[in-house]
């Protein structure tokens, strides 16, 4: 059995891909480079940042009318209306907005006023989205909306990924974008599984603390953490994770963890999970029973505190 290990700088992410078969390593690792291919390719497409991307032209015109969509990007589009709604508001797209006015979108951060905040919340929320399931359009209710994939973008890019690694033929795969969205296919060189472990850095210095470990075989994963980037400001801490329905970055939680079947599901409920509480969360995760989760809270430099973990600790 062969084993080729590739990787990638894309979405602002390092990916690497493993693959695995008895076929010569030279035809794995063109599969692989499809594959990571794929990848580039969705970043171009769905980047909040490029102006050449699809994203930035319906950023640009949609609130001018209808803006056809292809007809991949508009079912992603559809998924994240679906989790939108499955997930009371706690997982909306339009939070471009809120980004830019937090600074999250440049390189310091910094606490908006309450005006600016305002303001910029009558450009944020799906109820100002229109889907055209038949047309395959998008359009805008008002001027200022801007969608940002932040929160499904990767998870999207690698479940594409491995679709084209399996329609090639390769049954063991293991991808990941930045540790933090991963999708496992078959065995991996120890086993049956890809064991895959939840970690959270805790005091600063890059020391990890496991707190699950979670086997993964035609299955992903995708972990949220508000620690990811964050600033301070009069004696408090903002992450860059936001409540897209008080325009306030999160407190329920630090850390989300979503396995489940599809990447781009689970890289959006670990988002959602990060905004809504406990009572939301025990509804939300009615609408997706076959999803298994960890959340924690804790502060930047504390150790986290498992609130709910369906792996083993």
């Amino acid at each position: 059995m062969e084993t080729v290990r590739l990787a990638r700088m894309a979405m602002a992410s390092r990916f690497e891909l493993i693959v695995r078969g008895d076929r010569d390593p030279a035809w794995l690792r063109a599969a692989g480079e499809e594959a990571l291919a794929e990848v580039t390719r969705l970043d171009a497409q769905l980047s909040f940042y490029s102006p050449a991307s699809d994203i930035s032209r319906i950023n640009r015109t949609a609130h001018a009318g209808e803006v056809p969509v292809e007809p991949r990007l508009f079912s992603l589009l559809m998924l994240a209306r679906d989790v939108h709604e499955t997930t009371m508001g706690a997982f909306d797209i339009t939070v471009g907005p809120l980004m830019r006015c937090w600074g999250f979108t440049g390189s310091e951060g910094g606490v908006p006023t309450q005006t600016d905040l305002q303001d910029v919340m009558k450009c944020v929320g799906m109820h100002l989205v229109r889907l055209d399931e038949d047309a395959r359009t998008i359009r805008f209710e008002v001027e200022g909306i801007e969608i940002d994939l932040g929160g499904i973008g990767k998870g999207y890019a690698i479940d594409e990924a491995i679709s084209i690694l399996q329609e090639a033929g390769v049954r063991d795969a293991f991808l990941h974008g930045g540790t933090s969205s991963m999708k496992a296919t078959g065995r991996s060189p120890e086993g049956p599984h890809w064991n895959v472990a939840i970690s959270a850095a805790n005091d600063g210095t890059g020391d990890d603390e496991v707190l699950a470990v979670v086997p993964l075989s035609d299955r992903s994963m995708s972990v949220s953490d508000v620690r990811g980037k964050w600033f301070e400001a009069d004696d408090a801490t903002f992450g860059h994770v936001l409540d897209p329905r008080s325009g306030r970055p999160v407190s329920a939680a630090s850390l989300s963890a979503v396995e489940c079947r599809s990447a781009s599901l689970a890289d959006a409920l670990s988002t959602a999970l990060l905004v809504a509480g406990a009572e939301e969360r025990e509804t939300i995760l009615r609408g997706y029973p076959e999803a298994r989760i960890l959340v924690a809270s804790g502060g930047r430099q504390s150790s986290p505190i498992i609130e709910h973990c369906d792996f083993a600790i």
